[in-house]
């Protein structure tokens, strides 16, 4: 159910009035090229990728110039600007998979203000698909990366200082109703969550899939914690026979089903995207009703033929679909809880 709609507004696609209502409903046959991202900033991203899909351009090229737009903003959710490990020290993970199976991720990166470029250079230029910390900051390096001087976000500055006050395992700031767990995400005054990933996968007008994912891991996070993001079958899966998907949200609840590779696979049962995405929130849901209560995933994914769709556990996530030079729409997700 759409409830919000954001329009492109760029000159570059010359988007100049309103579209009827009917014309943002979810498509039944599927459509190609598409690509759909996390949240709201996927409304960017997606704009980004779009001026290449539009163009015939390979998923995995609109995939990554993609979330590199989220990578740019100075926020406290993706980033070097964004909330710290408990150290005070930004680390950032990515993960990049293209349509012939090959993938790249890199782990606790510091300093590097486009992980995601890396991930796609250890893809591309090593035989290993993940490097991690100072190994994988050496080798953004020598492939003229530059070393950035990490300075946070006003917001981000200003949670950090607000949780050192107490230091909990909960990396939860001027909330209202919040978990209860040691990994809750934040949940604001207005139901909305608190995140930290970018996560996008795209099919292009050739037929191929492609995914990527960036993030700077949970706010506050203990040194050294990574979650699902950079991590294959967790975070991000494509096969190019059936689907990709990637996911958002408590990191470890998904590395533990291996969720978005259940998501594919359920798609390869014939599942399409909104159900196969249900099916894993159901799975993690099984395993332990009361953690699921407290915490937030979100999966979302499209199949080979175009179609989307997305799942989650708690209300207030949503993700950016776009389909055409018109249409680059913010859905809700349905929800378990």
């Amino acid at each position: 159910m759409i409830k919000r709609r954001y329009f492109l507004q760029l000159s570059t696609l010359g988007i100049t009035g309103l579209v009827s209502p009917e014309f943002f409903r979810a498509p039944q046959r599927g459509n190609r090229p598409i690509v759909i991202s996390t949240w709201k900033e996927g409304i960017a991203a997606n704009n980004a990728a779009w001026q290449i899909l539009s163009k015939k351009g390979r998923a995995i090229d609109a995939v990554e110039a993609g979330v590199m737009v989220t990578e740019n903003a100075i926020n406290c959710c993706v980033g070097l600007g964004a909330n710290p490990d408990r150290d005070g020290i930004v680390t950032l993970d990515a993960s990049i998979m293209d349509e012939k199976g090959n993938a790249g991720c890199v782990a606790a990166l510091e300093r590097i203000k486009h992980p995601i470029t890396v991930a796609r250079r250890v893809m591309e230029k090593t035989p290993h698909v993940m490097l991690v910390g100072e190994g994988a900051q050496k080798f953004a390096v020598s492939e003229g990366f530059t070393l950035e001087e990490q300075k946070l976000s006003p917001a981000a500055d200003k949670q950090y200082k607000e949780w050192l006050k107490t230091s909990t395992y909960k990396p939860v700031i001027n909330i209202e109703n919040s978990g209860h767990g040691p990994f809750a995400p934040t949940r604001f005054k207005d139901g909305t969550f608190n995140h930290d990933t970018i996560g996008m996968v795209a099919l292009d007008a050739a037929g191929n899939l492609s995914g990527s994912c960036t993030t700077s891991g949970m706010g506050f996070k203990m040194r050294g914690r990574v979650g699902d993001s950079p991590i294959i079958g967790a975070g991000l899966f494509v096969d190019n026979e059936v689907g990709a998907a990637t996911a958002t949200g408590v990191g470890e609840e998904v590395i533990k089903i291996c969720g978005t590779h259940l998501v594919v696979e359920l798609m390869r049962q014939g599942l399409s995207p909104q159900a196969a995405c249900k099916k894993a929130v159901e799975r993690i849901v099984k395993k332990d009703p009361k953690k699921a209560k407290e915490n937030q995933v979100g999966f979302i994914a499209i199949n080979k033929a175009g179609q989307h769709g997305a799942f989650c556990l708690q209300k207030g996530f949503n993700y950016a679909v776009c389909y055409a030079n018109d249409h680059n729409v913010l859905i809700d997700s349905p929800s378990w809880y």
